[in-house]
């Protein structure tokens, strides 16, 4: 009896080695917070039957968002998407829109749905962010704003880009969904433009399952905001503007709350995943130059290979091993077919066509690092 339980222990434990060898791997996995805890803000919507419509869970992660990243106001909604469809709406902007090609086809596809015109200037090679001498020559009497995006989370040469709107009188929406906590030279990267937008969907550092938020340091600009996301009311019966449906609901809002309870472990620990592979993977991991003055959130870790190619035998060779990278940000936006027609933009295009990021997550172990390491250097 003892023998048979031993080989039937012996077989459970290779079948289990087996298929956690075999564990598939994902550019990202949603963090999820304790049961309990947000089981404990599950109730209190359950006692209150407070479901939306800026209820208290909603509230309370605004100010404790605020506090967080230090900003005057930050403002839930229902995405990020909409966060900068909002954003739009609040500058009343026309015309174009001088934007980056290298991000999520949201930040372009947003402009277009808004009957705006995206205008792109081609990228900076290192920092892989909007190059501000593109956007000056790009600035024609039609345009009314410039749309940045703070690239896997390394912030844009706000200084410069912030002479230019001056210059010129332009308005700037920084697309922050990659920048969650990121800060430069000590303040919140957030605290700069007219308005920045986040994303807290569940593939971000700090998520709500869906969810976003437009932050400004501009009373006016706050209360044009909230109209807009609550149809334009600015009381039971009265409305005073044309507004959409764009709020959080209060169980997104507790999934946030549970997630910002645990902000600093995920965030130190993301840092610990990009120095394993920043050792193990240090003649091919130079993707991006940091800003010098900038505190890094390690939301991504890109690598940019010699060509498509070598790319593509990366991606195959690690697929095979049941990981699987993402081509972050491909295509570049200016080869998009509802566009056609767009300036080219040769930089984006380039990096675009050999970037790749790696799986990077919270629980990553650093011996599946190393076993992702070691296909990338042999498929090299």
């Amino acid at each position: 009896m003892v023998f048979r339980f031993e080989v039937k222990l012996c077989r459970w434990l290779e079948l289990h080695v087996y298929s956690r060898r075999l564990e598939v791997i994902t550019v990202t996995k949603s963090y999820i917070p304790d049961r309990i805890k947000f089981q404990s803000y599950i109730d209190q919507i359950f006692e209150s039957s407070w479901l939306t419509n800026r209820g208290p869970l909603v509230r309370l992660l605004e100010d404790r968002l605020r506090e967080r990243l230090r900003v005057k106001h930050l403002i839930l909604v229902a995405n990020g998407s909409i966060a900068l469809q909002i954003a739009y709406k609040a500058l009343e902007l026309n015309g174009d829109v001088i934007t980056t090609p290298f991000s999520f086809a949201a930040t372009t596809s947003t402009i277009a749905w808004e009957n705006l015109n995206p205008v792109f200037a081609d990228i900076d090679p290192l920092s892989l962010n909007i190059d501000p001498q593109n956007i000056e020559r790009l600035v024609t009497n039609r345009t009314s704003a410039i749309l940045p995006v703070h690239v896997f989370g390394n912030p844009c040469n706000v200084d410069e880009i912030d002479r230019i709107a001056k210059n010129y009188g332009l308005r700037v929406i920084y697309d922050g969904a990659h920048a969650f906590d990121v800060k430069l030279r000590n303040e919140s990267i957030f605290r700069h433009g007219d308005i920045s937008t986040l994303s807290f969907h569940a593939t971000k550092i700090f998520h709500t399952c869906e969810g976003g938020a437009l932050v400004t340091n501009d009373d006016d600009l706050a209360n044009r905001i909230r109209l807009l996301i609550n149809f334009g009311f600015s009381g039971i019966d009265k409305i005073d503007c044309l507004g959409t449906n764009a709020k959080m609901n209060e169980l997104e809002a507790a999934m946030g709350l549970c997630v910002l309870d645990d902000i600093d472990q995920i965030l130190t620990y993301r840092k610990q995943v990009f120095q394993w592979y920043s050792q193990l993977l240090s003649n091919h991991f130079l993707a991006q130059v940091p800003h010098p003055d900038a505190r890094q959130n390690y939301s991504y870790i890109p690598i940019l290979l010699d060509k498509e190619s070598t790319l593509l035998r990366v991606a195959d060779s690690l697929a095979k091993n049941e990981i699987f990278p993402r081509r972050y940000f491909y295509p570049s936006l200016d080869t998009l077919p509802y566009l056609a027609g767009r300036s080219c933009c040769p930089i984006s295009r380039d990096v675009a066509s050999r970037i790749l990021c790696l799986p990077t997550y919270f629980g990553l172990s650093q011996q599946e690092v190393e076993r992702i390491s070691a296909i990338v250097s042999k498929a090299l």
